[in-house]
């Protein structure tokens, strides 16, 4: 994986292009999950988090950690045999049940009360949790709050239409301390119809802002074959961090998605 100096600087649009309309539905995600279309699950975790785990935990031990759209995320586990108590939520059973039979985890299967068809899945040692349902169906009443959020192919994943709603969601699961590791990835919208959306730094501004001044830190080429069969000329991902203004309530940190190689930026939020 290159530099961000080894790509031609890439001047970032507030335009989405043909994605403004986009929607894709629940049976879509079931299907890719039926059909094995997961190659946004990555089996090895994502480096990202063991490089800014010291950011996420901030020296804190026990933290209630919330995974959106968790998949079987194998940071999952990993955070758990930290010592921590992991919430996912995920809408395809398949997906939750796989996680714990590939870990090998013993766990029980409940209703939700008050939504219909939803189940949780909640292991034998009580410090994994993971929600069968929406995620718009969640609720802090429901999960609680959290002292940290992994946000890796969640944001970028939802229908651009939803983002206000979804936004809204993780502010009201945040805790005061809470920390927000939010993966973006940035190329020309109007070559692919996504997903992964792309989602504007002027949107996440427009999201998080009136809670969160964010800074974007860095940005790094991972152009692949994969990218190019969609037609693309460029695949950046983004990493950021924020700086807190004293009447916030929350704060929030935006990362980009891991790489080998990184380089700051001074591109503004």
């Amino acid at each position: 994986m290159e530099s961000f100096t080894d790509v031609p600087r890439i001047k970032e649009s507030s335009d989405i292009g043909q994605q403004q309309d986009r929607v894709v539905t629940e049976e879509e995600w079931l299907q890719k999950w039926k059909v094995r279309q997961i190659g946004f699950h990555k089996e090895q975790g994502h480096p990202i988090l063991r490089k800014y785990l010291d950011v996420l935990l901030n020296g804190r031990s026990g933290l209630r950690i919330f995974f959106p759209l968790c998949g079987k995320a194998v940071e999952m586990k990993w955070l758990a045999d930290m010592g921590h108590y992991v919430v996912g939520v995920e809408l395809s059973e398949c997906a939750v049940k796989e996680f714990f039979t590939e870990h090998d985890l013993s766990y029980s299967e409940e209703t939700i009360p008050g939504i219909s068809g939803a189940k949780v899945f909640k292991s034998t040692s009580g410090n994994i949790s993971l929600y069968c349902c929406s995620i718009y169906d969640l609720s802090s009443t429901i999960v609680g709050r959290f002292d940290g959020i992994w946000d890796r192919g969640s944001l970028v994943a939802i229908n651009p239409c939803d983002r206000e709603h979804y936004a809204d969601l993780m502010l009201s699961l945040m805790e005061r301390s809470c920390c927000y590791l939010l993966v973006t990835v940035l190329y020309d919208s109007n070559k692919h119809k996504g997903p992964p959306f792309y989602v504007p730094d002027a949107e996440i501004k427009s999201l998080f802002g009136k809670v969160c001044e964010i800074k974007c830190l860095e940005k790094v080429d991972d152009f692949s074959d994969q990218h190019r069969a969609w037609g693309l000329d460029y695949f950046l991902e983004r990493a950021g961090d924020y700086s807190k203004c004293f009447e916030m309530e929350h704060t929030i940190r935006i990362y980009g998605k891991a790489s080998d190689v990184t380089q700051s930026c001074d591109c503004p939020m």
